[in-house]
């Protein structure tokens, strides 16, 4: 019985940095979003979730298609979150004066109180694990996040 073994691919020194970039940079990310979600969880609320209420507590009522901009979400995936918030009585939808067709996000007092009890406690959480960093490393980081997001979505 043979026991070969395919030879470890080669990669150039470029691709072997984008890689442990990428590796990097994906495992830092869920890194935080599990520290995030530990205390969301606590309020029975998914990530995503805090991410629409969130989003509304700083904006206001938003078009749903706005809502799915500010969040990443497919259509789908907002109207059904949307919908799960409402029935937890934290969001509310609204119709548009303007157009029958498209429907507003707006948080119901019960919403507002929530998010704005939580959020604060949430931003400290941010600033503490981002305090690893320096202010200037934090500046510096954002820049060329920024700058790596763009460039994927303009391709």
């Amino acid at each position: 019985m043979s026991t070969q073994t395919a030879a470890a691919p080669q990669y150039s020194a470029a691709q072997e940095r984008a890689l442990k970039l990428f590796v990097v940079l994906t495992r830092a990310s869920n890194a935080l979003h599990r520290k995030l979600n530990e205390r969301i969880d606590l309020h029975d609320l998914t990530l995503t979730e805090f991410g629409i209420l969130e989003a509304l507590y700083h904006k206001g009522p938003l078009l749903l298609g706005d809502v799915q901009r500010k969040i990443l979400l497919s259509s789908g995936g907002v109207t059904y979150t949307v919908d799960r918030l409402a029935e937890k009585g934290l969001v509310e939808r609204r119709e548009c004066a303007s157009d029958r067709r498209a429907r507003y996000a707006a948080l119901t007092p019960k919403g507002e109180a929530l998010i704005s009890e939580i959020f604060p406690s949430h931003a400290d959480q941010i600033t503490d694990l981002m305090s690893v960093l320096s202010s200037k490393e934090q500046g510096e980081l954002v820049d060329l996040l920024k700058r790596l997001g763009l460039s994927a979505a303009s391709e």
